[in-house]
C-alpha cells in the first residue's frame, strides 16, 4: 500500500456532509475544537509528508447534533456537567474531597448517548465518506476527544477504539460507541482530575483504512525512563498493535540512537499472542507461533526511528507514537501525541555548550510543589544576589545568573563546574552525604561519568570565588569567636537579627510608627505607593536577604565540625554514639516554635469553652471565626501570640506565593486539633525534649569520661568540642528562618500592591500578584500611575494562563533530583538495587532508634491528620511539617539526608527517621504496619495480609 498522494493545490477534496465529514488530509492543529487531538495530529503527520492511513474525520459538529448540543443537551448529559464543572468545589490541595458519584453518573450519560436517535444527516455522511474509500473496505474506527492527546494530558486509552470495521452499517454503530466512550468511567474521572470542564468536551471520530498489519507497536521519540531526548524506545509484536497498547503481551524492545539509527539495546518478548484481523469484520487473540525472533529487523527499526524523529522535530516536542508494517514492508503511523510524563529539559542562560549537569534546589529545600511566577522572580534575585557577591557577571539580575534554570516551575542550579573540578569533587558528596543522601549517590555516579571528568585540579578559581566573600562577612573572625568565646558569638548573632529584622519593614524604614505585633504600622504621613513597595521588595531580595548566609551559617557548621573533631578524639566510626548527643538541642528556631504550638495546645486543653469548639468545628471554620474575632478569648489570645511570632512561617515557605500562617491558620488550627488527641502525658513533647536534652547531656558526660581515661587534655578538648556542638548545631534551622522572614516582608508589600491592582480593576485579584513577575508588575502599577491602559487585560489573561500552568504542574509527582541538559535522569538511568532483604526499603539513617507502628501517607500538610504514635511517610518536610513531629512515633521521607530539616528535627524529638528512601509514599501502603530502624537505614513493611499489631486507622 502506498502513502496517500498529496492533493495538488485547488483540488476539491470536500466530501458529502462535509460540515459534518473532513477528509483526515484537511485537518491541522489549529482545529482541535472541530476535529479533537487525534485527528488533529494525524492531519499534521500528513502535512509533514509522513505515511499515515487514508482516511477522513467526523467533526464534533456530528457529536452536538446527536446529542442535542448545548441548549438541548440530552438531560443525562446535562447533569454530569453541572456536577462536574470545576468550580463547583474544589478540594484542598492533598486532601481528599466528597464529591458526586462520578460511575453512576457517567453510566447514565454513557447510557443516553448510545441510545440516542442519530440525526439523518449523520447517517448519510458517515455512509457517503466511508464509500468514498471503497465498498466494505476494513477500516479502524477511533475516538478523537477535543481533550486528548495534549501536550500536558495524553489521555491515552480513554476512548474507545474499533478495529477492522466492514459496511457502512457497522462503521456507523461503530461511530455511536466511540461517542457514548467519551463518558466511560476512566475517561470522565481522568478528565475531572485535571479539573477539565466536562461542558467544553467533545468527541470526533476517525475512519482509517485498515492496513494489513504484519508487525506493529509504539515507538517513543525519547526515552520515557531516563527522560534522554533523541534515544528512541520500540515495542513491537507481531499482529495489530492492540496487544502492545494494552499490556497483553511482552513485545520486543528496541532502544537506539534516534539521531544515527544505531540500535543500543534489544531485547526479545516472549509474544505468546497477536491480535488479528478476521475476514468480514472484528479481530481475535490469537497464539502467536513460537520462536525467539525479533519480529522487527534492525533496519526497519532505524527506519522507525527516523520517521518518529520527524514528527518530534514537525510538532517540536517529543512524540508516543503508534505504528505498523503492512505484509508489503511498508511502515505506517497511525498516531502521535506528545509524551506527556517527560520532565522539561534545563535550559542555562547562557547557552553553555556541552552536556551539563542540573541539580534540583527546589527538592534540596524539601519542595516537590512548583513554585509561583513571582516565587521563582523572587529567587532569581536572591541566587543574582549571590552571584554577584562571587564576582560573577550578571547581565540582568532579575534573570538570574547563568546556572539558573526552571523547568517544570522548579527551581535547578547547574553544578557541572563544581563536578568537573578536584576540589568540587570532594566537597560536594561530603555536604549532599548530611544534607541529602540521594543526591549524593547521584553525584558520585556522575564522576564516574566521562562527560563529566576533571578539567579543573586546583582549587584556586573556587577560592578566588568564595575566600573575598568570606573576608568580607568576617566569616573566619565569626569561626574563631565561635570557637574561643561562643557566648560572645551568640550574643554578637542576636545583634545581627535585630538589625535585619529592623531593617525589613518599609514602613519602618521610612520613619512611620510600627505597628503593634509585627502587622503594618499606623498610617506613614503619605502612604508608600506601589512603586515604592515593589522597589523596596525587590531591595531586600537584592541587597539584605543574602548578608543572612554568612552571618549565621558558619556558626552551624562549627557546630558540626565540632562533632566531627569529637569523632576524631574517640577514634574509629562512633556516629551511633555521637547522633544522641543531638538530641534537645537549645537554639534550634523551629523547636521552639512547636513547643509553643505544643503549650498553646495545653492551654487550650485546660479551658473548658476553648476545648468545647475545636470539638465541634474543623479547622477551617474555626480559621474563619478566628478572622472574625469570634473564637473563646483564650484561644484566641493564645493564636494571635503565636502567629504574633511565627505567623510568617508557611508549608512551601520559600515561595512568596504561598500563603503564610497569618494569612490563614488554618493549618495550624488543624496541627492543634491533632495535639489534642494525644492523652500520654509520657508522650507529651515538652516532656520528650526535656527528656533527650537530659538523655544528651549524659552522653556528653559518657563520651568526656571515655576520651579522658585516654588522657586529661583529650577530656578537656572533648567537653570543649562537644558543647560547642550542641551550642551551635542547632542553628542550622536559623538561616532559614531569618531568610523566611525577609520573604514575609516581600510578601506583604507585594500584597499591598495586589490589593490596590484588584480594587482599580487591573487585576481580577489581589493574589494574581503572585503570577506576575517584578518586570510585569511594574506594568500593572503603570496603569495605576496612568499609563499604558491596555495593559490590564493583556495582565489578566497572563494571569489565567500561568494559574492553569500552575494548577497542571501540582499534579506532578515526579521530579528529578539531578537532570542533565539531554533530559536524562542519572537516578533512573542507573538506578541501583534498593532492597537489603526481601520486602525492606532501605535509605539513609537519619535519628537512631527502632519504631513499629502503623503508616500514615501524607502528600501535604495542610489539613493532615496523624494518629499520636503514627508513622508519618512524607516525600520531604519543609518548618511548616513539623508541628506534625510532635506526635509522630517515626519519621521516613523519600528526600533528605542526615542533616536534612526533617532529620535534624526528628532527632531532636527522639524519634526514630530514615531519610532518602526512593518511592517510599507510593511503595508503603497507607495503615500498613512498618518497622522503622534509623539506626541502620531500613523500613520493613508487614505483609499487607498480616493482621496489624496496632488499632486501625480510624475510618478505615
Amino acid at each position: 500500500m502506498e502513502p496517500p498522494a498529496t492533493a495538488q493545490d485547488g483540488e476539491d477534496r470536500s466530501l458529502p456532509g462535509s460540515r459534518l465529514v473532513l477528509d483526515l488530509r484537511d485537518l491541522r492543529a489549529g482545529m482541535l475544537a472541530q476535529v479533537g487531538g487525534k485527528a488533529a495530529n494525524l492531519g499534521e503527520l500528513l502535512a509533514a509528508g509522513l505515511p499515515v492511513p487514508e482516511g477522513f474525520c467526523l467533526t464534533t459538529g456530528a457529536y452536538r447534533m446527536a446529542t442535542g448540543g448545548p441548549d438541548a443537551l440530552l438531560p443525562e448529559l446535562a447533569a454530569l456537567h453541572a456536577a462536574l464543572r470545576p468550580d463547583r468545589a474544589p478540594a484542598v490541595q492533598g486532601q481528599a474531597a466528597a464529591g458526586p458519584d462520578i460511575p453512576a453518573l457517567a453510566a447514565r450519560a454513557r447510557a443516553a448517548v448510545a441510545s440516542a436517535p442519530l440525526p439523518p444527516e449523520v447517517r448519510a455522511a458517515v455512509g457517503h465518506a466511508y464509500a468514498t474509500l471503497g465498498p466494505d473496505v476494513p477500516v479502524a474506527v477511533r475516538s478523537s476527544a477535543t481533550a486528548e492527546d495534549l501536550p500536558f494530558a495524553s489521555f491515552a486509552g480513554q476512548q474507545d477504539t474499533y478495529l477492522n470495521v466492514v459496511g457502512a452499517a457497522a462503521v456507523i454503530e461503530a461511530v455511536r460507541n466511540c461517542w457514548a466512550s467519551l463518558w466511560t468511567d476512566r475517561a470522565t474521572t481522568y478528565r475531572a482530575g485535571l479539573d477539565i470542564n466536562p461542558a467544553g468536551v467533545a468527541l470526533a471520530v476517525v475512519v482509517q483504512r485498515m492496513v494489513e498489519v504484519e508487525t506493529a507497536g509504539v515507538l517513543f521519540t525519547a526515552n520515557p525512563v531516563t527522560g534522554r531526548r533523541k534515544e528512541a524506545v520500540i515495542d513491537a509484536s507481531p499482529g495489530l498493535g492492540e496487544a502492545v497498547v494494552s499490556g497483553a503481551v511482552n513485545p520486543d524492545h528496541f532502544v537506539l540512537d534516534a539521531v544515527t539509527g544505531r540500535v543500543l539495546e534489544r531485547r526479545p518478548g516472549d509474544k505468546r499472542i497477536a491480535v488479528v484481523a478476521l475476514p468480514g469484520g472484528g479481530t481475535r487473540t490469537v497464539e502467536a507461533a513460537a520462536g525467539n525472533g525479533f519480529c522487527l529487523t534492525d533496519r526497519q527499526a532505524a527506519e522507525l526511528a527516523r520517521l518518529g524523529l520527524a514528527a518530534e522535530r514537525h510538532f517540536g516536542a517529543p512524540q508516543d507514537i503508534e505504528w505498523a508494517v503492512s505484509r508489503g514492508g511498508e511502515l505506517w503511523l497511525t498516531q502521535s501525541r506528545p509524551i506527556t510524563t517527560l520532565y522539561p529539559v534545563p535550559r542555562r542562560g547562557d547557552g553553555a555548550p556541552g552536556t551539563r549537569a542540573f541539580l534540583c534546589f527546589s527538592l534540596a529545600q524539601g519542595l516537590t510543589r512548583p513554585i509561583t511566577p513571582m516565587g521563582r522572580a523572587a529567587i532569581r534575585l536572591i541566587a543574582a544576589s549571590v552571584a554577584r557577591t562571587a564576582r560573577f557577571t550578571l547581565p540582568d539580575p532579575r534573570q538570574g545568573p547563568p546556572a539558573y534554570a526552571e523547568p517544570g516551575q522548579r527551581i535547578f542550579v547547574d553544578f557541572t563546574v563544581p563536578i568537573r573540578s578536584a576540589a568540587g569533587r570532594w566537597i560536594l558528596p561530603r555536604v549532599f552525604d548530611v544534607m541529602e543522601a540521594r543526591s549524593a549517590a547521584v553525584t558520585r555516579r556522575l564522576m564516574d561519568d566521562p562527560a563529566f571528568s576533571v578539567t579543573q585540579r586546583t582549587p584556586l578559581g573556587l577560592l578566588r570565588r568564595i575566600l573575598p566573600v568570606a573576608v568580607r562577612a568576617r566569616v573566619p573572625e565569626g569561626i574563631l569567636r565561635g570557637f574561643f568565646r561562643p557566648r560572645a558569638a551568640l550574643r554578637r548573632l542576636d545583634r545581627f537579627r535585630r538589625d535585619y529584622e529592623a531593617a525589613l519593614e518599609l514602613e519602618r524604614c521610612a520613619g512611620a510608627r510600627p505597628g503593634a505585633g509585627g502587622a503594618p504600622g499606623g498610617a506613614p504621613s503619605s502612604a508608600p505607593s506601589g512603586r515604592d513597595r515593589l522597589a523596596h521588595a525587590e531591595g531586600l531580595l537584592q541587597n539584605r536577604l543574602f548578608a543572612i548566609i554568612p552571618a549565621i551559617l558558619p556558626l552551624a557548621a562549627l557546630g558540626f565540625a565540632m562533632l566531627g573533631v569529637a569523632g576524631k578524639l574517640l577514634g574509629g566510626n562512633r556516629w551511633s554514639d555521637l547522633q544522641p548527643v543531638l538530641r534537645g538541642m537549645p537554639n534550634n528556631v523551629t523547636t521552639d516554635m512547636d513547643l509553643e504550638l505544643w503549650r498553646l495546645a495545653a492551654a487550650i486543653r485546660n479551658d473548658a469553652q476553648s476545648r468545647a469548639v475545636f470539638a465541634g468545628q474543623d479547622s477551617a471554620a474555626l480559621a474563619a471565626a478566628y478572622r472574625d474575632g469570634n473564637l473563646p478569648p483564650r484561644l484566641e489570645a493564645g493564636l494571635a501570640r503565636f502567629l504574633d511570632r511565627y505567623g510568617h512561617r508557611a508549608v512551601a515557605e520559600i515561595d512568596v506565593g504561598m500563603p503564610r500562617w497569618a494569612d490563614d491558620p488554618t493549618h495550624i488550627l488543624g496541627v492543634l486539633a491533632n495535639y489534642l488527641r494525644l492523652d500520654d502525658p509520657g508522650l507529651a513533647p515538652d516532656v520528650q525534649f526535656s527528656n533527650a536534652a537530659e538523655a544528651a547531656e549524659a552522653q556528653v558526660e559518657r563520651l568526656v569520661a571515655e576520651a579522658g581515661r585516654r588522657g586529661r587534655i583529650r577530656g578537656v578538648l572533648m567537653r570543649a568540642v562537644l558543647r560547642r556542638a550542641r551550642l551551635f548545631a542547632g542553628l542550622r534551622e536559623l538561616p532559614k528562618y531569618q531568610l523566611v522572614l525577609g520573604l514575609a516582608e516581600v510578601r506583604r508589600q507585594l500584597q499591598h500592591v495586589g490589593s490596590a491592582l484588584a480594587e482599580a480593576g487591573v487585576l481580577a485579584d489581589p493574589a494574581d500578584i503572585f503570577f506576575l513577575d517584578f518586570d510585569e508588575a511594574g506594568r500593572a502599577v503603570d496603569v495605576l500611575d496612568g499609563g499604558n491602559p491596555g495593559a490590564g487585560p493583556e495582565l489578566r489573561a497572563l494571569v489565567e494562563a500561568r494559574r492553569a500552568e500552575y494548577s497542571r504542574e501540582l499534579g506532578r509527582r515526579h521530579i528529578p533530583r539531578v537532570l542533565l541538559s539531554d533530559g536524562t535522569e542519572p537516578e533512573a538511568a542507573q538506578r541501583s538495587t534498593e532492597l537489603r532483604a526481601e520486602g525492606t526499603l532501605v535509605g539513609s539513617p537519619a535519628s537512631a532508634g527502632t519504631v513499629t507502628g502503623v503508616a500514615r501517607v501524607i502528600l501535604d500538610p495542610v489539613g493532615a491528620h496523624l494518629e499520636p504514635g503514627e508513622i508519618l511517610v512524607a516525600p520531604s518536610t519543609d518548618p511548616g511539617w513539623t508541628p506534625l513531629f510532635l506526635t509522630a512515633g517515626g519519621l521516613v521521607m523519600e528526600m533528605g539526608g542526615a542533616n536534612s530539616h526533617g532529620a535534624v528535627v526528628a532527632r531532636e524529638y527522639g524519634i526514630p527517621a530514615v531519610v532518602g528512601v526512593p518511592d517510599a509514599t507510593t511503595r508503603i501502603i497507607p495503615g500498613q504496619q512498618i518497622t522503622v530502624d534509623g539506626g541502620s537505614g531500613t523500613i520493613v513493611p508487614a505483609p499487607p495480609s498480616a493482621p496489624p499489631g496496632t488499632a486501625p486507622l480510624p475510618g478505615a
